[in-house]
């Protein structure tokens, strides 16, 4: 299967001229959708069916023309889950004959016949492999998954996963199997071992405790050149890194390597150090474009600052400009940042850069004086601006700029389409209760899971849920096996002695904080290399009273950039928050869009409004939108059937506390 991810389609039934008539062809109600819970996933469109997940991880496939179900495959063994999945999108390898899908649910990595729905029985263990083993530590100490599909290169599915953005944390490698047997193929170690290149850019035993580096928005091959591009994230923990002195290779990087072997053919590290959680946040996109008169294999790759960086495919050279510069060092005791960091000089940053007081929000003039008042004792300045104690703006925000969707790309006018955030917030560093010694279950309570849940077990939902009330929503096991074994970016605690995990369990459960006497020691304690000595208070947007971004309008942007020049094609507002009483705010937005060969932009994402939106490529406009029963956090996916053109998106929202739907729509022009 192509996996270039230019998110293109050569389909031209839809144009500019016609998009105004397009109407609800089909819908699929998976029935999944509880409180929080969220559809990320782009379908895949094979043969007249169309393959997908739902917010429980049920794999479906549905006929192309009508939505039917096909047949659908539940990983849980028939039970309904509890933990809240994400998942982007499936992986098919086929032989001519056979077909099967990959995908990732928790620890699991699954897979299934596309013609019956049914586990392979060959692969693995009746059908998954187990992706905590094969990475050089205990698996039973790691949280590790996939959420965004991999590559298939021949008889290889090359992999990347999600592990826990604290510590302990697995380390990221990149990894391909057998697709037929699961067999693990070969590995890069994001993390370099020793005698490995990038060593010396971590502590010496660095690779055996440090985790993260991953690359967790999914991968992209260049099927000529057999080359695969992979984009990872920070090194864990993601806000502090006393413990990792050193630029941290290859986390924040984009890694070319050789699909064969997984040999290095070069990278590119784009934060070095990172302490402000700037993952690549998506796939590159394989792209072609003009210079001095010659044509250029390249790689695109956008990232959550708000930059376009473009490489040579075969040499890693930069298309454009970039520049190191001097950037502050961190106030914070143990902290060592990098001295130096580079941004591209061009294109120019697709998203707001520094909040300045004349940006502050004039939505009401209470609002703009409680913000300007907040903004005043905050840390403010450029990028790479330090954590602090005080807190510190990071504008951008975590969750971009841009974002997992990723860009789309048009070959037509070498146009790049990027959806971009224009959320601030704000990043404080706290002491981090001590981690030996007597301890109760709040103490232990607070050390492990505060920075995410916060003290007041209130959380940040629905990324971080409130923990209140635990014993009424869920039973003991259950919380308990959540505990041990983590999700998603949670690590797991098996590294918690019996005593301390009973402690916390009654605080969680029972609102209970027991008092715990650490057992004697048979010698001096030692601190532990993951222990910390300053975690966060939270994932924290900087909003005014009233819920609104901190920020003037706009709040979310759709950009067209020309790749061939570095300049903008145009720029818009995109979507609305009605609730704000302004117009043209533009909002928060997740997914990307897809562009046709029709003159067409295809994208969701708005996460307050739910509406689906088609743009014409070349200027802009908006030409048609369809208000769905929830927000289509997702990428859509366009493919003719049976002579007519169909757009299909799930519909999932749950994202920051929005509407959780469990339908996928699909669009057509009137059937003739």
């Amino acid at each position: 299967m192509a996996a270039d991810f230019l998110q293109h389609s050569p389909a031209k039934q839809v144009t500019p001229a016609n998009a105004a008539k397009l109407e609800l062809a089909w819908t699929y109600a998976t029935g999944h959708e509880s409180k929080g819970s969220e559809i990320q996933c782009r379908p895949l469109f094979v043969d007249g069916v169309v393959y997908a997940t739902t917010s429980r991880m049920h794999v479906i496939a549905l006929d192309a023309a009508t939505g039917k179900l096909i047949w659908s495959f539940n990983p849980h063994g028939g039970k309904v889950p509890t933990t809240k999945y994400r998942n982007r999108g499936l992986t098919m390898w086929s032989n001519g004959k056979q077909r099967r899908l990959f995908f990732g649910v928790s620890e699991k990595l699954w897979a299934i016949d596309a013609a019956t729905g049914k586990a392979v029985p060959g692969f693995g263990n009746d059908g998954w492999i187990d992706l905590r083993e094969g990475l050089g530590r205990d698996p039973k100490d790691l949280t590790v998954g996939s959420n965004s599909p991999g590559v298939v290169w021949k008889d290889m599915l090359i992999t990347g996963s999600i592990v826990p953005e604290g510590l302990p944390a697995g380390p990221g490698d990149v990894r391909a199997y057998d697709v037929h047997s699961g067999k693990l193929k070969w590995s890069f170690h994001t993390i370099p071992q020793p005698g490995e290149f990038g060593y010396d850019t971590w502590p010496k035993d660095g690779w055996k405790y440090l985790g993260g580096a991953n690359s967790w928005a999914g991968l992209a091959l260049d099927e000529e050149r057999g080359i695969v591009f992979a984009p990872t994230g920070s090194a864990s923990y993601d806000f502090y890194g006393a413990n990792r002195p050193g630029d941290n290779l290859f986390a924040n990087s984009l890694i070319a390597l050789k699909a064969d072997t997984g040999e290095r053919l070069w990278h590119f590290q784009f934060v070095r150090h990172d302490v402000w959680d700037r993952d690549l946040p998506s796939v590159p996109a394989l792209v072609t474009v003009n210079r001095d008169g010659k044509t250029i294999d390249a790689v695109a790759q956008i990232t959550k600052q708000g930059y376009v960086y473009v490489f040579d495919r075969v040499t890693g050279a930069s298309l454009f400009p970039l520049r190191e510069f001097d950037v502050p060092q961190s106030p914070v005791d143990g902290e060592v940042l990098a001295r130096k960091q580079v941004l591209p000089l061009k294109p120019a940053p697709f998203a707001r850069q520094e909040i300045t007081e004349d940006m502050v929000t004039n939505r009401t003039p209470e609002a703009h004086r409680a913000v300007l008042e907040r903004l005043r004792k905050l840390k403010n300045g450029p990028q790479f601006t330090p954590p602090s104690l005080e807190g510190t703006i990071v504008f951008p925000g975590f969750d971009g700029g841009g974002e997992w969707g990723g860009p789309a790309f048009d070959p037509e006018t070498s146009l790049l389409y990027v959806n971009s955030n224009e959320m601030p917030w704000v990043l404080r560093l706290v002491p981090k209760a001590a981690a030996r010694g007597p301890a109760s279950g709040r103490s232990i309570y607070n050390r492990n899971c505060a920075a995410c849940h916060h003290e007041d077990l209130a959380g940040s939902p629905p990324e971080f849920p409130a923990l209140r009330d635990l014993a009424k929503k869920h039973s003991e096991a259950e919380v308990r096996d959540v505990v041990l074994k983590g999700a998603g970016r949670m690590p797991g605690f098996r590294r918690l002695p019996d005593y301390e995990l009973n402690a916390l369990m009654r605080f969680l459960m029972l609102g209970e904080n027991v008092a715990v006497a650490a057992r004697a020691a048979k010698g001096p304690a030692t601190a532990s290399p993951i222990d910390q000595k300053y975690s966060t208070d939270g994932y924290n947007k900087f909003l005014d009273p009233d819920g609104y971004p901190a920020v003037a309008p706009p709040w979310g942007t759709l950009n067209a950039i020309n790749l061939n020049t570095g300049e903008y094609a145009w720029k818009i507002p995109f979507g609305e928050i009605p609730s704000s009483g302004l117009k043209n705010t533009g909002s928060e937005n997740y997914g990307g869009g897809i562009v046709t060969a029709g003159g067409v932009l295809f994208i969701g994402a708005t996460n307050h409004d739910a509406k689906m939106h088609a743009f014409d490529k070349r200027t802009g406009k908006l030409l048609w939108e369809y208000t769905m029963d929830a927000a289509g956090n997702a990428t859509p996916v366009v493919y003719e059937w049976k002579g007519r053109q169909y757009v299909v998106i799930a519909a999932g929202g749950g994202k920051s506390g929005a509407k959780s739907g469990g339908n996928y729509y699909a669009f057509a022009l009137p059937a003739k």
